[in-house]
């Protein structure tokens, strides 16, 4: 017997949740804010993008906690 939740074959469904796709993109939003602060604090741009990218990931641990 099926379950009512899984996908079958030749079925397409959503890859992410709504509550996954939304912790992502603030995640993306806020490292993206974190760039650009970087970039107009006067760094270059390698350091800029390494700040943007290294906030991302405790963003998104961030964002799943409080968004229930």
């Amino acid at each position: 017997m099926a379950q009512a939740g899984r996908r079958g074959p030749g079925r397409d469904g959503p890859l992410l949740s709504q509550r996954a796709a939304i912790v992502f993109l603030l995640a993306a939003l806020v490292g993206i804010g974190a760039t650009v602060l970087a970039a107009l604090a006067g760094k270059g741009w390698p350091v800029a993008v390494s700040v943007g990218g290294g906030v991302v990931a405790p963003a998104v641990l961030f964002f799943n906690q409080i968004i229930d």
